[in-house]
């Protein structure tokens, strides 16, 4: 399953200290003139190494595309990429070759390969998520002919709301200073969706963004409109009634965060992510090896404090391709 999406489809490889991770995306219309800074910059927000608060690993990510884009110009064929790791330190590892650490997917890979790839947690990294941003910046560029813009940020590190970039890196060093680590909460705003995108029963476009969003490292939540606090509302106090202007249907409310029996309904689809803390901890943590024997480890390597800054390009990323693949599907079956 290293593939994403139906008609708009990434598929993408490649390990955390490997020699290089990459892409392949098809289903891209041709005749798209391609923005390569705006990748760069997609790219650049999501790389380590910005602050003391994130993990301290230098990639200069520039992708190399190899196929599916002629002078600058998308040919509607295959648009194969890659990115070369240039700042990998496997032997950091090392000493965790046959421990496994706790709350990763060592244990688990172990468990269903009989067999992992310990330098950085290998296929489970989340270095594999560049690959992601550089196609969702590619759907990007598509939406965004088609009238569609996404934004996401933090709204949430720890158990404090975050309103500037202040706030967050005031939470971030607090929790660095401790020497533990902190989740968060990403809320993605996308504007522009036509009414009628989203595939029932099965394909409902929130389906579609759940899965797209449970799918990145270390998402432990999903939730869209007034989410889980919807349970605890009266109806009366969460119906979005309708409204008509100049011809054109609306809500005067958005508790719904844009989908409605797995349908966009034209409004803003409103979605949030919840993210774990950083599972590697800078302290001694009790676990046990392949053989199973109990024992300490002291997890060495350059790791965030939280995901959360590194993770809204992803976020955003991941809500372009389903976007961009639900509005293709819809149009597929549209008979003059």
């Amino acid at each position: 399953m290293n593939t994403f999406g139906t008609l708009f489809r990434l598929t993408d490889f490649g390990e955390s200290h490997g020699p290089a991770i990459g892409g392949v995306v098809d289903g891209m219309p041709a005749g798209i003139r391609v923005d390569f800074d705006r990748i760069r910059q997609m790219l650049a927000r999501r790389s380590p190494g910005s602050s003391a608060n994130v993990s301290a690993r230098r990639e200069n990510d520039e992708p190399e595309f190899m196929s599916g884009i002629f002078e600058g110009v998308t040919t509607g064929t295959p648009i194969a990429f890659r990115i070369v790791n240039r700042d990998a330190r496997p032997e950091d590892y090392e000493a965790m070759r046959d421990k496994y650490r706790p709350n990763h997917a060592d244990y688990t890979y172990d468990a269903k390969y009989g067999f992992r790839d310990h330098r950085g947690g290998g296929r489970a990294s989340a270095r594999e998520t560049a690959v992601r941003v550089v196609a969702g910046a590619l759907a990007m560029q598509v939406l965004e002919k088609l009238g569609v813009s996404i934004h996401a940020f933090p709204s949430a590190a720890g158990n404090e709301a975050i309103d500037s970039d202040a706030d967050l890196q005031r939470v971030l060093e607090k929790a660095r200073k401790a020497g533990d680590t902190i989740g968060g909460i990403v809320t993605c705003v996308v504007k522009g969706v036509p009414a009628g995108i989203g595939e029932p029963v099965f394909g409902k476009l929130q389906s579609m963004l759940a899965m797209a969003m449970m799918s990145i490292n270390a998402a432990k939540g999903f939730e869209y409109g007034d989410g889980f606090r919807a349970a605890e509302m009266r109806g009366s106090e969460c119906v979005d009634e309708f409204c008509c202007e100049n011809g054109k249907v609306y809500c005067r409310s958005n508790h719904s965060g844009g989908i409605q029996g797995g349908i966009s309904n034209g409004e803003d689809i409103i979605m949030r992510v919840a993210f774990k803390p950083i599972a590697t901890l800078p302290r001694p943590v009790h676990t046990v090896d392949r053989n199973g024997n109990e024992c300490v480890l002291e997890a060495r390597g350059r790791h965030d404090v939280c995901v959360i800054p590194r993770a809204v390009p992803v976020v955003e990323s991941m809500a372009a391709l389903c976007i961009l693949d639900a509005i293709m599907l819809h149009r597929s079956r549209l008979i003059p």
